[in-house]
């Protein structure tokens, strides 16, 4: 098994997660978080907010899948229109053990 986790500004939460209910993901996790960078003021995709406050509302994405699911979603999510082209980022982890409590 493996973890995929993206984060993306917090306005595509929604079209995201529409996205990903279409391709039938059993389950999958938002976690509200703050991007705290240097670049704030200089990124044209940012809200006049964004930049005021100093911080990037962002979502951080958490699914468990097979690594063959996985890259198929990745390449399925990367394909996608262009609603997420280069407004992303994600890294795929190991996951040694997952089970219910």
């Amino acid at each position: 098994m493996k973890k995929l986790s993206m984060v993306v500004h917090k306005s595509l939460q929604q079209t995201l997660a529409d996205y990903l209910r279409s391709q039938n993901l059993k389950t999958f996790m938002f976690t509200h978080i703050e991007e705290h960078s240097s670049h704030v003021e200089k990124d044209s995709s940012l809200s006049a907010r964004d930049k005021v406050v100093g911080y990037v509302p962002q979502v951080r994405l958490d699914i468990i899948l097979d690594e063959k699911d996985i890259k198929l979603l990745l390449e399925k999510t990367r394909n996608y229109d262009t609603t997420f082209k280069g407004k992303g980022i994600y890294w795929i982890t190991n996951i040694d053990e997952f089970g219910e409590l």
